[in-house]
């Protein structure tokens, strides 16, 4: 889904889906401070989130605050956030395999200096 907002990237949308489908109940302020992010990116991501039908916003009923909110995936969000997590699982997959060659290449830089 590529067609979301530009500034939404797979990582946030990533952190976010997970992060909601752990805790529907979480606040924005909750969300911004676990992801990292300013309270204005997550309003401004679970907007599009909820534009592109992947997040469904429920207020509370019974809750004393009555700005409170659930977050919960709809079904296209349950795709959507297993097809971001492979995304992102590739995408760290490839870092990690970039990182240990460069690992595997200093290590026999170093032997190669450490025998000579």
């Amino acid at each position: 889904m590529n067609n979301i907002r530009p500034h939404l990237s797979d990582e946030i949308r990533y952190r976010l889906l997970r992060r909601l489908a752990n805790d529907p109940s979480a606040t924005q302020r909750e969300l911004a401070s676990a992801l990292g992010v300013s309270l204005g990116k997550v309003n401004y991501c679970l907007r599009a989130l909820i534009e592109k039908g992947l997040v469904k916003a429920r207020r509370f009923r019974d809750s004393e605050n009555k700005k409170a909110y659930a977050y919960i995936l709809t079904p296209r969000g349950v795709e959507e956030k297993l097809r971001v997590t492979r995304s992102f699982l590739d995408l760290k997959m490839a870092e990690y395999d970039t990182i240990a060659e460069q690992i595997r290449e200093l290590s026999t830089e170093l032997s190669l200096e450490e025998s000579s």
